[in-house]
């Protein structure tokens, strides 16, 4: 066992758990580095659309090369891991061949798993691989991405993969001229209307994705990778001052009820550690954050990750506060007692002690963001339900919120 796991045998451990169908199992990879599990059982992890791309991309040049149809295709990730794919839907003729995978994302929620990702190979007069993107692949239209405005939303990483296995089958056909490749993925027109994307500036598909060509199991690391790119694409676009949700609860609010500018927002999810943590590295002055109380009222409680698997402790500071402003033992408990913090506030004004509990509470927002960016930023939050509308700001909000409105001036 000790064997297995030293890093002289990593690789060659990894290659002898991939099955012949080209599925990871994670099982065996995760006896080294990477476990996930859930419910008690180690999670299957899958590939990326990058690794899609790559593996349709050389299919289709070594059938247009050789004129023999590929039943597997192997490709290289940059995880370490060696996949074979089973080229579908293949098209062969003398000028062009085409040919897709099935994207598989293991063990991880995805909207892309079981999609067909296509790659069309066609000789070219000139030299060297050309790369592009056809239906279902989106176009960059704004800057501060990876990719460069205009061009196809095939993100580093994938492009190296492409490049790097084609290259290897048009030296193993002994062929030295030029090679077009398209990339598509005609469901990812629809997908995409789902995802951040059109937000970033990439119209009419998906992004081809992917740094280490395999999908681990679980979504916290895609989904703080998305946002720490919204994050990095404002400050591309010179955005000085973030304004930050935690989801759709968060913008339906702002922009129905505050007529604010939402173009320049940020969704941070659950992660607010690794919302103000980022924004301090990339320099930005203030940082608005507008949430749910059920959200926010975690982070009054020094909970940077608020997702409910980690803290559910929306009531025991409401609870504790109405107590310190004059509720009774009993009132006290009848909050602590409450499923949702519409109830809380419900009590809390019945009792008429809402006001300086909701200002004890904003004050430790206020404290718990200052902590964690140092001082270095100027932050604030504002509170709401969808019941009652506002329910509190820190000291700073009213100054963010108009700097915002003027923004939209």
């Amino acid at each position: 066992i000790l064997w297995l796991l030293s890093d002289s045998a990593e690789v060659i451990f990894l290659l002898l758990i991939i099955p012949t169908d080209g599925k990871i199992n994670c099982e065996g990879a995760a006896l080294w580095k990477n476990i996930s599990f859930r419910n008690g059982k180690v999670l299957r992890c899958g590939y990326t659309t990058g690794s899609c791309a790559t593996a349709a991309s050389k299919a289709a040049v070594i059938m247009l090369l050789t004129g023999e149809r590929v039943e597997t295709v192997r490709i290289d990730t940059p995880k370490g891991i060696v996949l074979d794919l089973e080229p579908l839907d293949v098209e062969m003729t003398p000028d062009y061949v085409s040919c897709a995978i099935r994207k598989d994302s293991g063990d991880d929620p995805d909207d892309t798993n079981g999609v067909l990702v296509y790659a069309r190979a066609e000789r070219t007069d000139g030299s060297g691989i050309e790369l592009d993107g056809g239906v279902g692949v989106g176009r960059v239209t704004k800057p501060g991405l990876a990719c460069a405005v205009g061009g196809p939303a095939i993100n580093p990483t994938p492009r190296r993969m492409i490049t790097q296995e084609v290259g290897k089958a048009m030296e193993t056909a002994g062929y030295n001229g030029g090679m077009k490749l398209t990339i598509s993925i005609p469901a990812g027109v629809e997908i995409a209307k789902k995802t951040f994307n059109p937000r970033l500036g990439i119209i009419g598909g998906l992004s081809v994705l992917g740094t280490s060509g395999i999908v681990e199991p679980m979504s916290e690391k895609a989904l703080i990778e998305t946002m720490y790119v919204e994050i990095r694409a404002q400050k591309a676009r010179g955005n000085k001052n973030l304004l930050v949700f935690f989801g759709n609860y968060g913008e339906d609010f702002t922009r129905d009820e505050m007529k604010l500018d939402l173009e320049g927002h940020v969704t941070c999810s659950n992660f607010v550690g690794e919302l103000l943590d980022y924004a301090v590295y990339c320099g930005f002055e203030t940082l608005l954050l507008i949430g749910h109380s059920g959200k926010l009222v975690k982070v009054a409680q020094g909970v940077m990750n608020t997702h409910s698997k980690y803290a559910d402790c929306r009531t025991e500071l409401f609870a504790l506060e109405a107590m310190f402003h004059g509720a009774s033992v009993e009132v006290g408990r009848e909050i602590y007692g409450c499923l949702t913090t519409d109830e809380v506030t419900k009590v809390l004004k019945r009792e008429q002690i809402f006001e300086p509990v909701m200002d004890k509470v904003t004050e430790k927002i206020d404290f718990y963001m200052q902590h964690r960016v140092h001082g270095k930023i100027k932050t604030a939050a504002l509170m709401f339900s969808n019941v009652y509308g506002i329910l509190g700001k820190t000291k700073y909000a009213d100054e963010l919120i108009q700097l915002h409105k003027q923004k939209g001036v």
